[in-house]
């Protein structure tokens, strides 16, 4: 009997074991899950954006185990950024393991990150907790793979967390849904050969996994933001990302979640797909801009210094301090915010090119973050010399080039406002009203007025001195009321379109090669640009502005003006050389028979085969 219950003992103890197993290997276990259903105290969106629509700018920070191999390993380098080298050489998970006796960051000092965001005129800090290689920044009591596996042995997040706050900054985690390592993440890679659990891998128990670790951040950092990436995989579903949501907003009412921890996302535009439940906060446009202004949704870009996010040995392609402030002008022009990213060494440091650069960036916000800082996106439609913000009765001009006698035409501001340029002691505006240019300010800190005139220039005179990016304030006497005309011919019976001003179907969209902005991306039939103008009846000859590779070139365009397809012309797309390489083509002309408030359309006729073109401009140009 003794025997016989012994037996009985062990069998039960081995069935526990087993059925315990999967969970072990998977570094995971097995949470009540009713709690990750109940309601969240309800907090308004405006509530938990508030500060983060004042905010404008950010640093992230993407810092893990690839930061040891740096890009290379076993004599290759990996192509693209660096976090994806696992991915990109296929690594197998027994040697990726290996960089974790390496990691060991005896530099990392958080307080002097903190201090170098808070430099730069960051407002807040997103850190990678874990990247698509699962490992973990923190002590997970889930895994294994984690910070204590190196020879740190200890939290790398708390104190960044507490440094962020003490500067004054708001702290956020980036967290990935996807992992290349973890048995139980499906698709399994073939190169993961990580063993599986005895039952097989079974997605939702690292979907209990995914909650565990997510419940772990918010209770241990409290952050203010969750910014979730690595969802984009068939096994991610969007019931998975409401759960997820909203046990955020149960442990943490006005948390501020991103986009990505949903199915919406349209790709690296960040931006969610019409039709598809969008969950999160905000949208995340990844190094690029969005084309124009989206009222009522807030977004933010993220985007990187170089050609990687992780620390990269081989990727010196820095952007200069310039191109990141008019990048930052543009994004927050459009009523956006700019997460601006740094990848650290794997020994704790951040570049010196990155300090470099962040400390140019602070430099000029310290004299312009007034226009930059809790604005909304500027009043006018086109801003072909630089970008534009506002706040209140204040519209914030942001110049990228500025250049003595050019002129700023700010016909379509209709409310009395004085200009001055914002930095103490330098640059001289003068007024032109009507053609006829008013008595200007002498003094450096003067200012110029107009009275509501049909048409008002800002002519620019002596540059201000040691800076570059300038910004004038307009100063108005109420609210600023815009009225914008339409594009017309001007006084040599010509009108030119430039890509910026243009409406875009996806997935069409405006990016920029060679410092000027083109639309791109012009990968289906559906995609058109489309641009409302003011045109009188008569003939026209139209040329167009536009780059093409040899592959693509052969697609068939046409330009329409109104809905008349009688004023139409098409087109071939020839090469030019290359995507980069831009040549003005003359199309040929056609004929508006009514005129008046026009649209002019341009796009592809009938299927694609690769991209139609890349096009800056489209000029017509009256037959006389």
């Amino acid at each position: 009997m003794i025997l016989q219950c012994s037996r009985l003992f062990i069998s039960c103890v081995v069935l526990a074991a087993l059925w315990l197993a999967p969970g072990v290997l998977a570094g995971s276990f097995a949470p009540d899950k009713s709690r990750y259903a109940q309601p969240a105290t309800s907090v308004s969106p405006d509530d938990r954006m508030a500060w983060w629509r004042e905010a404008r700018f950010g640093m992230f920070i993407h810092w893990g185990l690839y930061a040891v191999p740096a890009g290379d390993w076993n004599g290759k380098t990996c192509g693209g950024p660096s976090e994806w080298i696992m991915q990109s050489l296929k690594i197998p998970v027994s040697e990726y393991k290996k960089f974790a006796p390496e990691f060991n960051p005896t530099k990392y000092d958080p307080k002097a990150w903190a201090r170098i965001a808070k430099d730069a005129g960051c407002k807040y800090v997103v850190i990678t907790s874990r990247h698509h290689d699962g490992f973990c920044l923190w002590d997970s009591k889930v895994s294994e793979w984690d910070v204590m596996a190196t020879p740190w042995k200890r939290d790398l997040l708390k104190p960044l967390a507490e440094a962020c706050r003490a500067e004054g900054l708001r702290f956020g985690l980036y967290y990935s849904i996807l992992d290349w390592r973890h048995p139980d993440y499906t698709p399994r890679r073939a190169w993961n050969d990580e063993p599986l659990p005895p039952d097989g891998a079974r997605f939702d128990r690292f979907v209990e996994y995914v909650q565990a670790q997510v419940e772990e951040i918010i209770t241990a950092y409290d952050p203010d933001i969750l910014w979730f990436d690595g969802e984009w995989e068939d096994t991610w579903r969007t019931a998975h990302g409401e759960s997820l949501e909203a046990l955020c907003r149960r442990l943490k009412p006005d948390i501020i979640v991103n986009n990505r921890v949903g199915k919406a996302r349209d790709d690296m535009a960040g931006l969610n797909k019409p039709g598809v439940k969008s969950l999160g906060d905000f949208c995340t446009p990844e190094q690029e801009v969005p084309s124009r202004g989206l009222p009522g949704v807030d977004w933010e870009s993220c985007m990187t210094m170089n050609d990687s996010w992780g620390f990269k040995r081989s990727d010196k392609n820095w952007k200069d301090s310039e191109r990141l402030i008019h990048t930052l002008c543009e994004i927050a022009g459009k009523g956006g915010n700019y997460l601006l990213n740094v990848g650290p060494t794997a020994e704790g440091e951040i570049p010196p090119e990155s300090i470099e650069r962040l400390r140019a960036m602070g430099a000029w916000l310290k004299v312009y973050g007034t226009s930059i800082y809790g604005t909304t996106a500027g009043p006018f439609r086109s801003t072909p010399w630089g970008a534009a913000t506002q706040n209140g009765n204040s519209i914030y001009l942001h110049i990228f080039d500025w250049v003595q006698g050019a002129m700023i035409d700010l016909t379509a501001l209709k409310s009395p406002f004085k200009a001055r340029e914002m930095q103490n002691g330098s640059g001289v505006l003068t007024m032109k009203v009507d053609d006829q240019v008013t008595a200007g300010p002498r003094r450096p800190d003067a200012k110029a007025s107009a009275r509501v005139p049909d048409r008002t220039r800002l002519v620019l005179t002596k540059p201000p001195d040691g800076v570059h990016t300038p910004v004038i304030e307009l100063r108005c006497e109420e609210r600023p009321r815009i009225v914008e005309p339409r594009p017309s011919l001007g006084a040599d019976g010509s009108l030119t379109l430039p890509a910026i001003d243009a409406k875009l179907a996806p997935p069409a969209k405006v990016e920029r090669i060679g410092g000027k902005p083109n639309i791109g991306f012009w990968t289906s039939p559906r995609a058109t640009a489309v641009w409302e103008v003011e045109l009188p009846t008569g003939r026209y000859a139209v040329e167009l502005e536009l780059s093409c590779t040899p592959e693509a070139a052969g697609n068939t365009f046409r330009v329409r003006v109104g809905a008349d397809d009688r004023a139409a012309i098409s087109g071939t797309v020839k090469s030019t050389g290359g995507w980069d390489r831009f040549e003005t083509i003359r199309v040929g002309e056609l004929t508006v028979e009514e005129g008046g408030r026009l649209e002019v359309t341009v796009g592809a006729v009938g299927n694609l085969a690769g991209g139609l073109m890349n096009l800056r401009s489209v000029k017509l140009s009256q037959v006389k």
